[in-house]
């Protein structure tokens, strides 16, 4: 009789411990995932000044994301990721311009100490990323650069889509010397070319 208790004791235990192991998958079928690193994605922005439209080129060195979730594909981890860029870090290699750039442009803005967003992909290395800016928020179409362990979103950025008109104004005075042009004109561009460099790492 206690023989018979034990056996069906040791029979008990096996089918639990199966059962906990049927969800669990071998090691060897687990898929790794690629996750977005914070600390090496790169905001590079080229503003434009002058009819000629020369080239004004600079960055944000700080970005905070969230929902940052690890995924099978480097398109499918940037799907529904929200990021927080503070206009304080914008850097152009000129402290000057820097300084007209936090004063003039943005400080002109509505509640624009932070651009955020949320970046969705389409398919098809398409996308856009609901913006906001200036109290205004709208969608950014985007297009995605798949490369080894990074992929680039490039997109042109129309500011008047943000109601920043009063911003370029404030920004064309302040920069009327360096914005005019051999022309006499003083011209600074409504359109700014955004270039993201998201860097990954697989888990």
């Amino acid at each position: 009789m206690l023989k018979i208790k034990f056996l069906a004791l040791i029979v008990a235990l096996s089918t639990t411990f199966t059962a906990c192991k049927k969800n669990v998958k071998p090691a060897s079928e687990q898929k790794n995932g690629y996750s977005l690193t914070e600390e090496n994605t790169t905001i590079n922005w080229t503003a434009f000044k002058t009819t000629k439209k020369v080239p004004v080129k600079g960055t944000f060195y700080q970005v905070s994301l969230e929902n940052n979730n690890p995924a099978e594909s480097k398109l499918e981890a940037l799907n529904n990721v929200r990021f927080k860029i503070p206009v304080s870090s914008v850097f152009s290699n000129d402290s000057i311009r820097d300084g007209k750039l936090k004063k003039f442009f943005f400080g002109v803005m509505e509640n624009t100490s932070l651009i955020s967003g949320t970046v969705h992909y389409k398919g098809e290395n398409k996308g856009q990323v609901a913006l906001t800016m200036n109290g205004v928020t709208e969608n950014l179409p985007v297009v995605f650069i798949e490369n080894e362990n990074e992929v680039r979103i490039k997109s042109t950025l129309i500011l008047n889509n943000w109601n920043a008109q009063k911003s370029i104004h404030a920004l064309n005075l302040v920069c009327k010397e360096l914005h005019t042009g051999e022309d006499g004109i003083t011209k600074t561009w409504n359109e700014v070319e955004i270039e993201v460099i998201a860097s990954f790492s697989d888990k």
